[in-house]
């Protein structure tokens, strides 16, 4: 059985009867984990090889584990910074910031690797506008050529340790306030605007090599009427087309109020999928993920299984104690300490 084009969440620490039955089904083909999901490595080593063993191939684990706010698994993980500190080094010292860019991302592949997690959604790759009451210090820097330039650090990173990158959220959240987890956020700027600030950083990570990409709950009006992740004009012409980006798109969790435009569960995954996602994110509604398994009809097509099949961890990776006997490893953690550490702070550690 090939892998579906959804990817949903599960319950707690280990796999109930439910998510089992859940997670068997044909449609499904990836899991996403959150704080709930962890309580100790062993734990989550457990429950990673479990879920891996649920089907052939098998599903793709994945997480939001970006630095700063965005981490979901800290105990016995390295504590990595927000990614707005590596911009503020860039600032006065470019050369160093991307050394630590490419530690953080080797850091944050590492440990998840390690812990049976194929990959994480990051960088994000939006403008630190100073506006957006979600992505403030998730982004790295307002100079998109610092973006780019940071991103595809941390992007080599992940690779060195058999991890894919993600790009978020294209074409660009960090220019309005509005938070799409509770609201439809409206950019009214123009394609020109968009393309002359927001969309360098989304072009260079295409050429860099970005394997996946996960669009925006935002509209932009001046552009198309539907949101970036509903939209074949963004995905389909800009993304495709224009951008000649050939790797995995995911949608952006479905089940927050930037897709409720759509529809029930079941329509705003066909719209998504229609538009030209690869696979659709549902989170944090069990009766919806049922309504959707049991509803929506749609094989996912050979290309993007392709796709998919690229965002699998690299396989055989380092244990967690063969990486701490690894001088590499543990330098890149005592410098990932230092990010951030003010003069008379003590370091993250």
């Amino acid at each position: 059985m090939s892998l579906g084009p959804v990817m949903l969440d599960i319950e707690g620490t280990q796999l109930t009867a439910n998510d089992k039955k859940k997670l068997r089904h044909p449609l499904v083909g990836g899991v996403i984990l959150f704080t709930r999901n962890y309580s100790s490595l062993a734990q989550l080593m457990h429950l990673t090889a479990e879920i891996h063993a649920l089907r052939t191939p098998p599903l793709l684990v994945a997480v939001d584990h970006e630095g700063g706010r965005v981490q979901r698994f800290r105990e016995d993980f390295t504590r990595l910074p927000p990614m707005r500190e590596l911009g503020r080094i860039w600032d006065e010292h470019p050369a160093q910031a991307r050394h630590l860019a490419h530690q953080a991302g080797y850091v944050l592949a590492a440990e998840l690797r390690a812990a049976g997690v194929d990959f994480s959604f990051t960088p994000v790759l939006d403008m630190d506008y100073g506006q957006s009451s979600v992505i403030r210090d998730r982004a790295f820097h307002r100079d998109p050529q610092a973006i780019a330039e940071l991103a595809h650090s941390l992007m080599s990173g992940l690779k060195s340790a058999g991890m894919a990158a993600v790009g978020k959220h294209f074409p660009g959240h960090g220019y309005i306030e509005a938070d799409s987890h509770f609201e439809m956020p409206v950019d009214e700027r123009t394609y020109a605007q968009i393309e002359m600030d927001d969309l360098i950083p989304f072009r260079k990570m295409i050429g860099f090599g970005l394997t996946g990409m996960m669009p925006a709950h935002v509209i932009y009006p001046k552009v198309d009427a539907l949101p970036a992740g509903f939209s074949e004009v963004w995905l389909k012409k800009v993304l495709r087309g224009e951008l000649g980006f050939e790797g995995c798109i995911f949608s952006d969790d479905l089940n927050m109020a930037g897709a409720a435009f759509a529809g029930n569960p079941v329509e705003r995954a066909q719209k998504a999928l229609h538009a030209g996602c690869d696979m659709v994110l549902l989170c944090n509604n069990p009766e919806a993920a049922e309504m959707l398994l049991a509803e929506l009809h749609r094989d996912l097509p050979a290309l993007g299984v392709i796709r998919l099949a690229r965002m699998r961890g690299r396989p055989n990776p380092d244990s967690l104690v063969k990486l701490h006997e690894n001088p590499n490893f543990v330098s890149a953690v005592e410098k990932i300490a230092g990010i951030g550490v003010r003069s008379g702070e003590l370091p993250l550690v």
